[in-house]
């Protein structure tokens, strides 16, 4: 495994939330989000820079509705767009080439084992299974795909053709859960009150129009185009997608109980979040140092925590404990990224 060093994140715990309703009717797919299925779905907040406050507010709206049913998980999403194009039309061409749509889900939240969708204009997508984080050493699995998968496109304007009257482009998802509880808790699709870690993405290009058509625009200095914005629901603090343990919460409600009750954090994800940090810092000291260390307190710093952690090292293995908020569990991390949880003895 390639001990590399892993970037620690610039922002504060706080991921965004989101309560999914029930769907209350069959979703016949045209991109068009202002029809009875999507009426009972709420707006996630407007999406920001993925570094979240480090950078400015983006100047094109983005925003998302979810619903789900015993069937499958559905998305809705506009964006606006005064420059609507796109040029990739095979399957699992590398999307975000393209001004794109994107949806990471970890169903159980451990960081491993969780999937990746891109959707561009023309309605062309690309989904894979990511094995493990990039910075895990983790492979992305091309070749898996969403069975059952149904996508559609709606055009506020005209593609491809600069000077049309654009206004945006919505995307309407329908994901199995037949595939999506592959790597679900005991393989199967949430109950009522459960919770998945999700995030949406938003990549978008700098262009100009030449000869009648849009392209990229290239910086003079390296003959390449301006790296790509990335615009994003819950905040990264880095430009990275691929740190899920900092993705949103979809709660599932069950859609029959009158108004939900407020979305409170569980004291467990503070645990989790705290063994995190340590993990990039145990990760960062052996790339700086070619070693890991047991002294927990050198890791922690200065910092506030609230757990009290025990750090066991073998060479080129790490894991680090501590005790679940109700003190019945051990939350245990190891140097891959993997987090999972242990009953006491």
């Amino acid at each position: 495994m390639n001990l590399s060093g892993v970037p620690e994140p610039k922002l504060a715990f706080a991921p965004k939330h989101y309560m999914c309703r029930r769907a209350a009717e069959p979703l016949l797919l045209d991109g068009r989000l202002d029809k009875p299925f999507w009426a009972k779905a709420d707006w996630t907040d407007d999406f920001v820079d993925i570094e979240g406050d480090l950078r400015p507010k983006p100047g094109k709206r983005t925003r998302v509705k979810m619903l789900w049913d015993d069937d499958c998980f559905y998305f809705g999403a506009e964006l606006e767009e005064d420059q609507i194009w796109a040029t990739l039309t095979e399957r699992d061409s590398v999307i975000f080439y393209d001004n794109d749509f994107e949806i990471f889900i970890d169903p159980d939240g451990d960081s491993h084992q969780y999937y990746e969708f891109e959707i561009n204009a023309l309605n062309t997508v690309w989904d894979l299974l990511l094995v493990k984080p990039y910075r895990d050493g983790g492979p992305a699995v091309n070749g898996w795909d969403i069975s059952g998968l149904r996508t559609a496109v709606h055009i506020d304007g005209e593609l491809n053709r600069p000077g049309a009257a654009n206004r945006k482009w919505s995307v309407e998802v329908a994901m199995p859960w037949t595939t999506l509880r592959e790597c679900a808790p005991e393989g199967r699709p949430p109950v009522e009150g459960e919770y998945w870690r999700v995030n949406f993405s938003r990549v978008e290009w700098r262009t100009e129009v030449v000869d009648g058509k849009y392209r990229k625009v290239v910086n003079p200095e390296t003959g390449k185009p301006y790296p790509e914005d990335n615009w994003v629901w819950s905040p990264m603090g880095i430009v990275n997608m691929h740190y899920p343990e900092l993705w949103g919460y979809v709660i599932f409600d069950g859609g029959d109980r009158g108004e939900a009750e407020p979305f409170r954090l569980p004291p467990d994800e503070l645990v989790k979040w705290e063994l995190r940090k340590l993990y990039y810092r145990q990760r960062n000291r052996y790339a700086e140092c070619g070693e890991f260390t047991g002294d927990s307190a050198l890791l922690m710093g200065g910092d506030s925590w609230t757990i009290c952690p025990t750090i066991e090292i073998t060479g080129r293995l790490f894991e680090i404990s501590a005790p679940s908020a109700d003190e019945r569990s051990i939350w245990r991390i190891r140097e891959d990224g993997m987090l999972w949880k242990e009953r006491s003895v």
